[in-house]
């Protein structure tokens, strides 16, 4: 359904077309920091619009996933280069090769443990780096699952998604794995979230919202359009997400309940990838066509 009462939203050109936009978080400092995924660089953008672009030792690194560490820096992914990056607030960035060759690292998240943690969708792995840059790496019980997106859960342990193997994955900090399929066959999850009592994921290739306890019990929640394509999704509250819809050219939003609403941008096709909450309470996506949106609730 759509929302009578549709919230404001503004688009903001942040890139050149071609330098796709994807994960974006809010910094320790009050800005927001997107990855240029296609441009091989770091974007900072203040809430009145101030744009700094900080370019990577390797233009074909394709950052894709970014954080906020237990050191304040950002931390993200370099997936084609297969190196996790770490940028200061003032731009000083340093990297870290993973010890797997070709690892594909996508997914990454402030662990409990004040280490980060991130997901390889090539090598079937989870990986640990501490903020020195020590790496871990731990197998998983399954091949070609093209592991995503991970986070925290309430429960102390990190949380993961599973795109090919159509489950959601569980890691203690100590390394123990357990594994939730999803009822719905094919359903691809990708974006992972935890609202502080549950985890809450999309699910792309089946148009659902799913909900997992810490017990793993799984609900679903299908979206009115089951070709939107939903992305990521970030918890504002216990039991209230937002979330992207890439294929459908929306934004929406869930209740604990699973009541849906959903909200068109307003360009065409904009590829609407990462999102996270901003400092000022309104939710930002990432636009792979070159900007962000904010959505004000």
């Amino acid at each position: 359904m759509h929302d009578a009462h549709t919230p404001a939203i503004r688009e903001i050109s942040v890139a050149d077309k071609g330098a796709g936009p994807y994960g974006i978080v809010t910094g320790p400092d009050g800005a927001l920091w997107l990855t240029l995924v296609h441009g091989g660089r770091i974007a900072r953008l203040t809430l009145d619009g101030e744009l700094t672009e900080f370019p990577l030792d390797l233009p074909t690194c394709r950052p894709t996933v970014i954080t906020v560490g237990p050191d304040r820096a950002l931390w993200f992914t370099r997936t084609q280069d297969h190196r996790i990056g770490r940028i200061t607030v003032h731009g000083e960035a340093t990297s870290f090769p993973v010890p797997t060759p070709d690892s594909g690292p996508f997914g990454i998240t402030t662990g409990p443990d004040e280490a980060l943690w991130f997901t390889q969708l090539n090598t079937d792995r989870i990986g640990r780096i501490t903020s020195t840059g020590e790496i871990t790496e731990f197998a998983l019980p399954v091949q070609g699952a093209f592991a995503s997106t991970i986070t925290t859960g309430p429960d102390g342990a990190l949380w993961f998604t599973l795109n090919q193997a159509n489950a959601i994955g569980r890691i203690t900090v100590d390394g123990d794995i357990d594994l939730h399929p999803l009822p719905t066959p094919g359903a691809a999850p990708v974006g992972i979230t935890s609202d502080g009592a549950a985890l809450w994921f999309v699910e792309i290739a089946a148009g659902l919202i799913g909900r997992i306890t810490t017990e793993g019990r799984i609900e679903e929640f299908p979206l009115p359009d089951r070709t939107a394509k939903p992305h990521a999704i970030v918890a504002a509250s216990t039991g209230d997400c937002w979330f992207t819809e890439w294929g459908a050219n929306r934004v929406g939003r869930i209740t604990a309940s699973g009541e849906i609403t959903e909200y068109d941008l307003p360009s065409p096709s904009s590829e609407p990838h990462g999102i996270t909450l901003g400092p000022d309470g309104a939710a930002w996506a990432a636009l792979e066509t070159g900007g962000v949106a904010r959505v004000a609730p």
